[in-house]
């Protein structure tokens, strides 16, 4: 007669506004019975975090394929790997310094990835703790006044206006090369199959449509200010082995600063969109 597994999710509240704790073990998350569970916990709570999971690579991408498909990455792999040493990624090092800065993923894509997971291998031995920011939570702690004042507003988006921040004073040929990754216009307020309401912020975001640059400057800077302010945040102290997962869709991240040749080393899979930052 075969055994039949009842397998519960458990889980802990890290902060009323952010964050759960999964304290399932490896072989359960991987048996793919607590999928549906898992990317519903990941849409109300934003950033899950499973501690010392010890993901082997294949185990990682095997995770990823069961919460929704694994996206290929950068340089078309299936994972990639975090650092800002030129040596491991020598073409990508430069712009993966806009990490260090609150941002969205693929702000420039219609339809950005759903979710990004990520694994410590190797830790600085100061800074590198990884930031979130739930940008939805936030949103619905708005005033109303305020909600209707952005509703309807969009923003100019670029990977250019990232590369600003870590280098003010580029090169002629560093500021085409970054200009030529393209730019696009966001909803600054956007709403997701769900019903629920995010903003979409982070250094890509160049200037709202239609303000002057000073009251633009005024509205992205007050906002972000807003959604990562102590309630809508969580900080990733990292140990070896822990995995965490982020909806890329309604949360901000970033990364403390860290000496770029300590040997920092975070391995990435990111699942499939599917959601366009922009409803028909």
């Amino acid at each position: 007669m075969a055994t039949v597994t009842d397998t519960r999710l458990r889980a802990e509240q890290i902060k009323p506004k952010i964050g759960a704790r999964i304290l399932n073990t490896k072989a359960e998350l991987l048996s793919g019975e607590l999928s549906a569970e898992i990317n519903a916990l990941l849409e109300e709570r934003c950033v899950l975090v499973f501690p010392k999971l010890d993901f082997t690579d294949e185990e990682q991408i095997q995770f990823t394929n069961l919460l929704g498909g694994n996206a290929m990455e950068i340089r078309g792999e299936e994972m990639f790997k975090v650092s800002l040493d030129r040596k491991v990624n020598q073409n990508v090092a430069e712009y993966l310094l806009g990490s260090l800065y609150w941002h969205i993923d693929g702000t420039m894509n219609s339809i950005p990835i759903r979710a990004s997971m990520l694994t410590g291998k190797v830790l600085a031995p100061e800074g590198g703790d990884t930031l979130f920011a739930n940008t939805a939570t936030s949103y619905e702690d708005l005033p109303e006044a305020r909600k209707a004042e952005i509703d309807g507003l969009r923003v100019q988006h670029s990977l250019w206006n990232s590369a600003l921040y870590h280098t003010p004073e580029p090169t002629d040929a560093q500021l085409a090369d970054w200009q030529e990754k393209g730019e696009a216009q966001v909803p600054l307020v956007v709403k997701h199959q769900s019903g629920r309401k995010s903003l979409v912020l982070g250094n890509t975001a160049a200037h709202v449509i239609g303000k002057d640059y000073r009251e633009s400057a005024q509205i992205l800077n007050s906002l972000r200010n807003f959604a990562t302010s102590e309630p809508y945040t969580y900080r990733h102290v990292w140990t070896v082995g822990d995995t965490v997962l982020w909806d890329n869709r309604t949360s901000l991240h970033r990364a403390t600063p860290y000496d770029p040749d300590c040997g920092r080393m975070m391995h990435r899979t990111i699942l499939k969109g599917g959601e366009a930052w922009e409803q028909d």
